[in-house]
């Protein structure tokens, strides 16, 4: 079977990993283009928590007003960023999907990035994964979030109509 055979049938999983923390402008500016491609299948934006309150010292449980905290509109849906957008993770159809995004953040970017393929996200679900979402889990769930949490608010999933891998038959 030759490699680009093999790519069909599984994804590639690509980091981005700018120099430095994404402005919320920045960051949508980045989402919007990736969003444009097709064979996008997942995407995690990963970074910091901006905090909502003061936890700990003399100002404890004042409200933090963060100027990176900010709603984005990313395909529509406007999302508020509740992390400074240090890294993202994707999960792409094949390799000429990955040279599109690799382009796209040439386009968005002034500065450097890393963009490296690896295995970043869980592919098959785990015993904790089992017992936390059951044995109908949607595949897309896995690896998103850390299921130490218990919950999964904070997980939005962005309606795109190119978010199907165009290898995959229905």
């Amino acid at each position: 079977m030759s490699d680009s055979a093999e790519n069909t049938k599984n994804p590639l999983q690509i980091e981005i990993f700018p120099s430095r923390i994404l402005s919320p402008q920045t960051a949508q500016k980045l989402l919007a283009e990736i969003y444009q491609i097709d064979g996008i299948l997942r995407v995690m934006v990963q970074g910091h928590r901006l905090p909502t309150k003061v936890g700990f010292g003399p100002g404890t449980g004042e409200k933090v007003e963060h100027p990176q905290r900010k709603a984005i509109e990313v395909e529509g849906q406007v999302i508020e960023l509740k992390v400074n957008v240090g890294r993202l993770r994707l999960e792409v159809a094949d390799a000429e999907v990955k040279e599109k995004v690799r382009k796209a953040c040439e386009k968005v970017f002034p500065f450097p990035f890393e963009f490296r393929e690896g295995h970043f996200l869980k592919r098959k679900a785990t015993v904790t994964d089992y017992a936390k979402l059951g044995p109908n889990a949607d595949p897309k769930l896995l690896g998103m979030v850390d299921p130490k949490a218990g919950n999964y608010k904070n997980l939005i999933f962005i309606d795109n109509k190119k978010g199907k891998n165009p290898n995959e038959e229905e």
